[in-house]
């Protein structure tokens, strides 16, 4: 169940995919669990990933950290885009809102957590690096 379904808000905009002209339509959200790089009580939807787009290659997801969900801090090689769409998410340097458009520039390096749980859109350039 979506942190939307569970507070009665619709923050999640309908999702369409396919193949435009031939099988494009409505999709279901899918969330799976997030575990890689030292997430815990992270899901995400993936919109596209490394799979589709090589090993180095962009990928995009809606991520939604559950209540205390939290990473543990990691390199961006390329840019990231979070769209914060419903809850807040905290990095070192504060607290983002719903409606927070967060943009990390290459070799950032940040470490997103949620204690009230959260939902964003984000966009990798490039794959996620731990910090060392």
């Amino acid at each position: 169940m979506s942190m939307s379904e569970m507070n009665g808000t619709n923050a999640l905009p309908q999702l369409y995919g396919g193949i435009p002209g031939k099988s494009f339509g409505p999709v279901d959200y899918e969330f799976q669990p997030l575990m890689r790089d030292g997430r815990v009580g992270v899901e995400m939807h993936s919109l596209y990933s490394t799979r589709e787009t090589g090993a180095d290659g962009p990928a995009a997801a809606i991520v939604r950290y559950l209540p205390n969900g939290k990473a543990q801090p990691h390199r961006h090689p390329g840019y990231e885009i979070i769209w914060i769409l419903e809850g807040e998410i905290e990095t070192d340097d504060g607290v983002y809102p719903a409606g927070s458009l967060l943009v990390m520039p290459p070799d950032s390096v940040h470490t997103p957590r949620s204690p009230k749980g959260a939902v964003g859109f984000v966009v990798w350039e490039q794959p996620v690096r731990p910090v060392d």
